[in-house]
């Protein structure tokens, strides 16, 4: 088995308006010894890119629209990829996600265990707003329902790939139905995951993040992902 040493391992992460964290964000990664950092700015209206821009050894990458958490993220696996990443993981950029969580996530790449690890945050609900539960559950539910697998956070962004399931997994949607997207890749391309779970920090900051997943792009999100399914 390789090692963590032994293995490039990039963190790409998609943002949005994010300037007042972003370098935050950064510097923990980094403290938990993980320097392979791409920043995809997302089109923002602030200063994100120029503040990720900053931070040594980062690539920062820019869409010059808003497109979506989705389009984002899959901008920065194509970049960890073309980088020659032996293993992505993608992570939120509003400090939500613990960096430390990174080794769980890898750690069964490492050992060839499997092609793709989903942090799950059901796993443990405590400090989670009872909304999200409710708005998870209901997310899992079509997610099986739509694509025949189970998983028990469909909608979770901290997520590690391998770069053989990298290189498998095409999605097509740019926002949010992407994270659901990905569990029908799992199911199309029969990758082998594993869930694992997840610390997640919900602040004033991120939950007050108007362009996060609510009820009406949640509904959206299922219009889209039933609409590309019969169509």
């Amino acid at each position: 088995m390789e090692n963590q040493a032994e293995k490039k391992i990039f963190i790409a992460i998609p943002a949005f308006n994010e300037a007042d964290v972003i370098q935050d964000v950064i510097q923990e990664i980094q403290s938990a010894g993980y320097r392979n950092i791409i920043i995809i700015d997302d089109g923002s209206q602030d200063n994100t890119f120029k503040k990720a821009k900053e931070m040594a050894g980062v690539t920062a990458l820019r869409h010059k629209i808003n497109r979506g958490k989705g389009a984002a993220t899959k901008t920065g696996i194509e970049a960890a990829k073309l980088l020659g990443a032996d293993i992505i993981v993608t992570m939120d950029g509003d400090g939500q996600h613990d960096p430390q969580d990174v080794k769980n996530l890898i750690e069964p790449i490492l050992k060839n265990n499997c092609d793709v690890v989903l942090g799950t945050r059901l796993k443990d609900t405590a400090g989670m707003p009872w909304h999200k539960i409710i708005a998870n559950h209901v997310g899992n539910f079509f997610t099986w329902w739509l694509f025949g697998l189970w998983v028990t956070d469909s909608q979770s962004g901290f997520r590690a790939y391998s770069k053989r399931a990298a290189k498998l997994i095409n999605t097509k949607g740019d926002r949010y139905e992407y994270e659901s997207e990905v569990i029908r890749e799992i199911k199309i391309h029969k990758l082998k995951f594993i869930e694992v779970p997840i610390a997640v920090r919900y602040t004033e900051y991120s939950m007050g993040k108007i362009h996060k997943q609510g009820f009406i792009n949640g509904a959206k999100t299922l219009y889209k992902m039933i609409w590309k399914l019969i169509h």
